[in-house]
């Protein structure tokens, strides 16, 4: 009784248990639960209801508005029913004794009750079937929008924000739960409307008997509906906790069933080990599970108890009343099934408050994500409505003024009082080591990232001024670690300017510029090739044919005037990356062009070269002046001269 007491306490004030509580329970290992402010009471969560059904009803009003009748017509149907139901066993009554008495049998009352009664059913079940198609309709309707609201609010995010890790736990639950619930909030709220219009149908009955019976009905569902509602706070908790290994399990997956990573699993023999690592990670979590499975069904059959003893407590009752001929064979069959159907209606109003109650939780999931601050938004910046092409000083080039950048969450700077000025026309090389921040200042210059400290200056503007698609427009990137997109092999070109896209014409153009038309050229369906194995009919290329196709992809952006290259050429041989940087070097004669390459002998040509080590430029100028100074850079380019010897 203790623990029962325990459980009630904590789901009537809808806390988390308190720490002196959770010494001496049983459960002392589950994780608070609720996710924003874990002082909220019971009616406080019941905010996003409103907000649900808002986007059930802008979603398709006549659907909703369909169903909303059909719900108020099957919440009066049932009652009626059982008062047809009792004057039927009257008129039966009547006319047996009529019939005892005169001889002659009468049974047109009967048999139109029976009608009434079979019309009764049938426009029932016209309705239960009517609420099961629009709640279908709205199902795949309301799925849909919600999908693409979580996936248009991605497109508003910074880059930071999905390198997080609790962010994308953030995602994981909004993806996997709570694109459900408004749906079911919908439904839960629809089937709460019915069942207390038939509860009040019933009541208006029932209280005839008695109004006893009627408080009688809706207490005896209280103790199990207090429970459940306690358990769903603490399976929404247990929700919340087991993002991080639901999301490693999903990560998991995608390792052991994509081609991708397949080669490795397979050479490396880790197939059996990152299995076990899957099967741990749900034992873990099953244990979870388990436990709150049984104390939910436990309680539940417990706590069920009491209405069925209250069922059979009114049945005896109105039984005796039927014995002392207080009401009539069809009256006391008629309350008797009202008191079932009632006991029903308020298991099913407290059940559809509880679930209610749980959907809020996880709508809250959906609503934390889709309310999440953009990086941008959160500093101020940037200026919008400057969409020109050029700055006011477009001879100024780029500029990095004391630019300085720390990723979230890191411990070190990744790039510390970096100056360095890009003319019109210029190319630059930047060296350095894995993880000395080249690509890093890319990501800064692209406006993926902003800077912790100083400016960065287009055209003699700074770059949080620029409008971001003007901005973009102006640079055409190829990453190291380039997308491999399973589209056509026009559209992976496409890509690059999503503007034109679909334009066969721009993508040879492309094609040709990015040296990838021959690659094209030897496909029997031509830009139209399925790339990738995804999908059927899919054509997949070698590390040097995709890297052409990406080349060619930053070359879609005709307008670009500042063409990066970060290590585009890493799975060519020494041979063909001369051949692309050579061909490269004529296109961008009078663009600003920015390199990283690990090999010296393609970064010579560019007119200025900056050597960075950890964070920091240590030297810069041209391939000639660097080689006098004799420092870092000509250490590292004789050391790699030497391995061609």
């Amino acid at each position: 009784m203790e623990s029962l007491q325990f459980y009630l306490a904590c789901a009537l004030c809808s806390l988390p248990p308190c720490k002196e509580t959770m010494a001496t329970s049983p459960h002392s290992s589950l994780p608070e639960s609720t996710p924003e402010n874990p002082r909220r009471n019971f009616f406080g969560v019941f905010r996003y209801s409103r907000r649900a059904l808002e986007l059930v009803w802008t979603t398709s009003r006549k659907l909703t508005l369909v169903l909303g009748l059909l719900t108020i017509l099957a919440g009066v149907l049932p009652a009626g029913m059982a008062f047809v139901g009792a004057l039927i066993i009257d008129a039966v009554v009547a006319a047996s004794r009529l019939y005892r008495e005169t001889g002659a049998a009468e049974f047109t009352p009967v048999f139109s009750l029976v009608a009434l009664e079979a019309a009764i059913v049938a426009f029932l079940a016209g309705a239960q079937r009517g609420i099961s198609l629009c709640q279908a309709l709205l199902r795949a309707q309301l799925g849909q929008r919600v999908n693409v609201m979580i996936l248009d609010k991605a497109l508003t995010l910074e880059l930071a924000q999905f390198e997080d890790s609790e962010f994308y736990d953030k995602l994981t639950r909004a993806r996997r739960e709570a694109s459900s619930r408004p749906l079911s909030l919908v439904n839960r709220t629809f089937g709460l409307v019915q069942n207390l219009v038939s509860l009040i149908s019933y009541a208006v009955l029932l209280v005839q008997f008695s109004p006893w019976a009627v408080l009688v009905l809706i207490v005896a569902g209280l103790p199990s509906f207090v429970a459940e509602t306690r358990f769903s706070q603490e399976a929404f908790s247990l929700f919340r906790w087991r993002s991080p290994d639901t999301r490693k399990q999903i990560y998991l997956e995608t390792v052991l069933a994509r081609e991708d990573n397949v080669k490795e699993v397979k050479l490396f023999g880790l197939g059996p080990l990152l299995l076990q690592r899957y099967r741990d990670i749900f034992k873990r979590l099953y244990v979870r599970d388990r436990s709150l499975a049984i104390r939910r069904d436990g309680w539940g059959f417990l706590l069920g108890l009491i209405g069925t003893a209250a069922l059979y407590g009114a049945y005896a009752w109105i039984a005796a009343a039927a014995v002392l001929s207080r009401i009539t064979l069809g009256q006391m069959t008629m309350y008797l099934m009202l008191f079932r159907q009632g006991q029903a209606a308020v298991s099913a109003i407290l059940s559809a408050i509880g679930g209610m109650y749980e959907d809020n939780l996880y709508l809250s999931t959906l609503y934390d994500y889709l309310e999440t601050e953009t990086l941008a938004d959160s500093s101020g910046s940037p200026v919008k409505g400057r969409e020109a092409m050029q700055g006011p000083d477009p001879e100024d080039g780029i500029r990095f003024e004391g630019v300085s950048f720390t990723y979230p969450g890191a411990s070190q700077p990744a790039l510390q009082d970096i100056d360095l000025h890009i003319s019109p026309g210029e190319s630059l090389a930047l060296v350095g080591e894995n993880g000395s921040g080249k690509t890093t200042m890319i990501k800064l210059l692209t406006r993926l990232y902003r800077p912790n400290s100083g400016r960065i200056r287009l055209d003699g503007m700074d770059l949080d001024d620029w409008d971001e698609s003007a901005l973009r427009q102006r640079i055409g990137v190829i990453f190291q670690d380039f997308a491999r997109y399973q589209f056509l092999l026009g559209e992976n070109i496409g890509a690059g300017d999503v503007r034109y896209f679909d334009d066969s014409g721009r993508w040879e153009e492309a094609a040709v510029k990015g040296m990838a038309d021959s690659i094209v050229n030897e496909l029997p369906q031509g830009y139209q090739t399925q790339l990738g194995k995804w999908f059927k009919g899919g054509q997949e290329l070698s590390g040097g044919q995709w890297q052409k196709i990406a080349l060619a992809r930053a070359f879609m952006r005709s307008e670009a005037d500042i063409l990066v290259l970060d290590e585009p050429t890493a799975s060519m041989d020494a041979a063909a990356e001369a051949t692309i940087f050579e061909h490269f070097r004529k296109l961008t004669q009078n663009r600003i062009a920015i390199l990283i390459s690990h090999r010296f002998s393609t970064v010579r040509m560019a007119s200025q070269i900056v050597v960075i080590e950890n964070g920091r430029i240590i030297e810069r100028g041209s391939h000639q002046e660097l080689m006098e100074l004799d420092g870092h850079y000509a250490r590292l380019f004789l050391l790699q001269a030497a391995g061609y010897r």
